[in-house]
């Protein structure tokens, strides 16, 4: 009985191993062959407001992102890890639009003695990506995806408020001013996302020191992403 037993459960051990990995609750969706197919890539920033996107444009497009072999969101961090992932990224579909977004990892100061989240430091610190280094990468990146012709949408960083621990005040509006000079020599379209964040009080924030926003923080930036998106692929 006991051999019967442990044979059983290796069994349904076995058969648990062998299941489709599932997707994450609220990820799942369904691909229209008739809807033109949209691309968010980006960090926790666009993976906030993807799937408020992904509702705003349900009848207009479909809106994917990168996501893991568990079906669940992929935090796409900053230039560095773009090289490579993005062709996988990419894959085999035929994009009409690119929405991306590289430059909260780029910037922050970290040290790996840190005990602080990400091992964020900017007192003690390196920077993740010299922003020279941000340049000539996001060059090299928007390359990359210009190539299968998608119309990109590059969306600058999101505005912070003093306190985060990795990352100087008005670092992201240097690192803008760089991607502006990219997107400007490419003929990249640029989705504010800074402007709409500089203007939000503290109260949208999560938390003090952190860069994510509460509920009506997210519905404003999806709103912003959505409509920037509309309009690209009205355009084509």
């Amino acid at each position: 009985m006991k051999i019967r037993t442990l044979a059983l459960l290796l069994c349904l051990t076995a058969a648990a191993a062998d299941e489709s990995p599932q997707v994450l609750a609220g990820w799942e969706m369904k691909v229209r062959a008739d809807l033109p197919n949209v691309l968010i890539i980006g960090d926790s920033i666009s993976i906030g407001y993807t799937r408020q996107v992904r509702e705003l444009l349900k009848d207009r497009a479909n809106v994917f992102r990168p996501m893991d072999s568990r079906g669940h969101p992929v935090n796409c961090y900053s230039t560095e890890t773009g090289f490579p992932r993005m062709k996988d990224w990419l894959g085999d579909r035929k994009w009409s639009v690119i929405h991306f977004n590289w430059g909260l990892h780029d910037l922050c100061f970290r040290n790996p003695q840190s005990t602080v989240s990400g091992h964020r430091d900017k007192v003690h610190g390196t920077v993740t990506v010299p922003i020279e280094a941000y340049r000539e990468n996001l060059d090299r990146l928007v390359g990359m995806m210009q190539a299968p012709g998608a119309k990109l949408i590059w969306a600058n960083t999101t505005a912070y408020l003093d306190g985060e621990p990795g990352r100087f005040p008005g670092d992201e509006l240097k690192y803008n001013r760089a991607a502006s000079e990219v997107m400007a020599r490419r003929g990249v379209v640029v989705d504010d996302l800074h402007k709409l964040t500089e203007s939000f009080p503290p109260s949208l924030y999560l938390a003090a020191g952190d860069v994510h926003f509460k509920d009506e923080g997210w519905r404003q930036l999806a709103e912003q992403v959505a409509d920037a998106i509309s309009r690209q692929v009205a355009a084509r």
